[in-house]
């Protein structure tokens, strides 16, 4: 099978045929299909990671999800993230009649019928948007949060010049498109990483005959990083956090606590307006954060407590003790995991499933103390300035 969206390379004895598909087309499909029964490879490899993978092929997946240790581990960002961008996904399928990562499941399918090897070519989604989140400062974490959170609940119609465009990208790219073409290191983590990373896969991957199942958009930067060798582990490795960042996570509340400590032993009375004024923001803008995802009034007076508490410890947060409480109080059956797939795809149905619902309580929560902690802080430097500088 030969057209422009084939490409075919010789690697040491071994051939390589990548298929540049289309996310929103039916015709890639099938094209998926015909070149693979045409080849008879000894491997296919798809643009899918282990859970993506599992999320194309199980729709039971979410029965084992535990909601309580998302929370405890801190994931409840990402996943919600997730979810919103796979709600992108789910409602531009739709628009163009067809089945999220169709392609995909074809590749899956077809690689089955002719008995070739299946190779999971992606790096983990998982660590794509964690190495995303950690490269981002602040306003573009904001940004990131607010574009998806716009893509999921504005609906319209895609022009054709932008359905176009999105046959040349990958459904993930195409979600977070906006930000993209404004932000370097969406560009270097989203695409140039992965390239790097699905080129390394198939050209490692079993045989002496490869067909690889590929977003159009990945088959220029893959034919390019063949040529060389790219160590997976580095690509898969979580950067951690900087030494200043995490000097400055204690450095700030040992500040705030001497502060008024200091002006506790001078100005009583300014000592307890600042210590008022820590609570009353803290708490305040928390529970408000929960107020807004709707929680349970037990969630939003968790907010308030533990807000004050959390923002002067970098291993605590006040989501995670309102989240918990708001599952608790209103815990996820299975009918809420099994309907996150249709859920997602509104406003209405986001905030109704008790599972994104707890993540939502989470997230506002945390965002609310985050931005309580700001106003908060400079208000305890104020006054204390003006006790001792006045």
């Amino acid at each position: 099978m030969a057209g422009e969206n084939v490409h075919r390379i010789e690697m040491d004895g071994k051939e390589i045929i990548l298929l540049g598909t289309a996310h929103v087309s039916k015709k890639s499909v099938d094209e998926v299909k015909e070149l693979i029964q045409a080849e008879k490879p000894d491997t296919v490899c798809v643009e899918l990671c282990r859970s993506r993978y599992q999320s194309v092929t199980d729709a039971d997946r979410w029965r084992n999800t535990d909601i309580f240790k998302i929370i405890k581990d801190g994931k409840a960002l990402l996943l919600l993230v997730n979810l919103m961008v796979s709600s992108y996904q789910k409602r531009l399928a739709r628009q163009f009649g067809i089945q999220p990562g169709q392609e995909m499941i074809q590749g899956i399918v077809s690689a089955n019928d002719v008995g070739a090897t299946l190779c999971l070519a992606d790096r983990d989604i998982q660590t794509t948007m964690l190495r995303l989140w950690r490269s981002m400062n602040l306003l573009g974490k904001l940004k990131l949060f607010y574009q998806i959170m716009i893509s999921m609940f504005v609906s319209e119609d895609i022009s054709e010049e932008e359905m176009e465009k999105m046959k040349s990208e990958d459904m993930l790219t195409s979600a977070l498109n906006e930000l993209s073409e404004h932000s370097p290191q969406f560009k270097s983590v989203l695409i140039d990483e992965r390239d790097k990373y699905l080129a390394q896969k198939i050209k490692t991957s079993p045989g002496n005959k490869v067909v690889a199942v590929l977003g159009a958009g990945h088959v220029p930067g893959i034919k390019q990083e063949l040529a060389h060798d790219h160590d997976l582990d580095q690509l898969s490795v979580m950067a951690p956090a900087s030494k200043m960042i995490k000097i400055m996570a204690w450095v700030i509340p040992v500040l705030i606590l001497g502060l008024i400590a200091t002006t506790l032993s001078v100005d009583r009375s300014a000592g307890i307006d600042q210590l008022v004024s820590w609570i009353f923001w803290n708490g305040s803008l928390s529970a408000l954060g929960a107020l807004i995802a709707l929680g349970h009034p037990l969630s939003i007076l968790t907010a308030f407590i533990a807000s004050p508490i959390s923002s002067l410890s970098p291993l605590l947060a006040a989501g995670w003790f309102a989240g918990l409480v708001e599952a608790l109080v209103r815990k996820p059956s299975v009918q809420d995991f099994e309907n996150i797939s249709e859920d997602v795809l509104s406003f209405k149905g986001f905030w109704r499933n008790k599972v994104t619902h707890v993540l939502l309580v989470v997230v506002l929560t945390n965002l609310g103390s985050l931005i309580g902690t700001m106003i908060g802080g400079a208000d305890v430097i104020r006054k204390f300035i003006n006790v001792f500088f006045s």
